[in-house]
């Protein structure tokens, strides 16, 4: 597994009792501020890092002394500088600076590079995913499966509630990766992330989009329960050949239902 449970300090800001991080009390106006400024002083001295969870909100509130929401705020700013990420139902996360630079690049270049930088983003998952699915079904844990199967679940029960369907479909591939268990591959996957996001966003004004997606979703679950390689392979790349589609078609427009086979 890519993530991690420290969340211990050993000098400067961040003492320890009893092997937990204790954090300094903020007092001033600006209270978020000292807490990114605490938890980016842990992260320089390597403290926390890439891959180490955060406490939850109520925790992290409780141990500096301040509301949820001066914990909110100071989380969002972090996220704005690329240290940390969230993911829906699993926790706040060190990044690798790195991976959000090569984020930031890809963004920059899909968006320059419009209308071709969606046509790029499909070749890049059509070289990637499959693959990566294919590892996975030989390596994968079941805290991944449990992950992935509580993905489909949740885009099952999602009806038009975009957000929560877009972060679940994230979940259910970003689980994927982490079950090829190569650090690498995670990176990567992560730091094509806000691409992804706006990506299924169009997809899922298409009708019909996130029902399609569903029937694909299932069977590369499938696949991957059965450690088949090569059915998680194929099955993937039909849901890169039905995403494809469905990025193509203009919202009110039915590009088709998926193939059965």
């Amino acid at each position: 597994m890519r993530y991690s449970n420290r969340t211990t300090g050993t000098s400067g800001a961040l003492d320890t009792v009893g092997g937990m991080a204790v954090y300094k009390l903020v007092r001033t106006s600006r209270l978020y501020e000292q807490i990114v400024q605490q938890i980016e002083e842990s992260i320089v001295r390597g403290d926390l890092k890439p891959g180490d969870q955060l406490p939850a909100e109520r925790d992290l509130a409780h141990r500096f002394g301040v509301s949820r929401t001066a914990v909110r705020e100071a989380v969002k700013a972090l996220r704005e500088k690329g240290l940390v990420e969230a993911y829906s139902g699993r926790g706040t996360f060190i990044t690798d600076g790195t991976t959000q630079a090569v984020r930031q690049s890809f963004d920059l270049m899909v968006k320059i590079g419009q209308p071709e930088g969606s046509t790029h983003l499909a070749q890049v998952r059509a070289i990637l995913e499959p693959e990566i699915a294919a590892l996975a079904a030989t390596r994968i844990q079941e805290a991944e499966l449990a992950t992935m199967r509580e993905a489909v679940s949740v885009m099952d029960k999602a009806g038009q509630d975009p957000d929560a369907y877009i972060e679940a479909d994230l979940d259910f591939h970003l689980a994927l990766a982490e079950g090829a268990a190569n650090p690498l591959i995670l990176s990567l996957l992560d730091s094509i992330v806000g691409l992804l996001r706006e990506q299924r966003l169009r997809i899922f004004r298409v009708p019909g989009g996130p029902e399609r997606g569903q029937v694909h979703h299932k069977r590369i679950l499938e696949a991957v329960e059965l450690h088949d390689a090569e059915k998680a392979r194929q099955a993937m790349r039909q849901h890169l050949d039905q995403v494809r589609e469905d990025g193509q078609a203009t919202p009110g427009k039915h590009p088709g239902k998926p193939s059965t086979h």
